[in-house]
């Protein structure tokens, strides 16, 4: 598979932008668990980091920027610039991660 350039900044160093061929973004939707709620509502007692809910967001944001990166690529990206993450609640217990940046050809 075609290796991709993904940064948050406006440029990539040494390069310049040829061509901006659009907007791509990834996004997916994850649901809590019952099981990990209990954990969590014990852990929000005591204080700490909820493990579980670190994992599923570190996952759903991985999932994200790999269907961002796949749109890019699919639209002959050598790079995305402006890269960013954002997450909104879907419904109550579901929430939503989105890669989005805008992908361009470099020279």
């Amino acid at each position: 598979m075609k290796e991709i350039i993904v940064a948050t900044t406006e440029e990539v160093p040494g390069k310049k932008v040829a061509q901006i061929l659009g907007v791509v973004r990834g996004s997916t939707v994850r649901a809590r668990n019952i099981g990990r709620d209990i954990g969590a509502s014990f852990k929000s007692i005591v204080g700490g980091e909820i493990q579980t809910y670190t994992q599923m967001t570190d996952h759903a944001r991985d999932e994200a920027y790999n269907r961002m990166a796949n749109e890019a690529i699919s639209k002959g990206a050598d790079a995305v610039i402006g890269m960013r993450f954002m997450t909104s609640m879907v419904m109550q217990g579901a929430a939503e991660m989105v890669a989005f940046g805008t992908a361009v050809k470099l020279k």
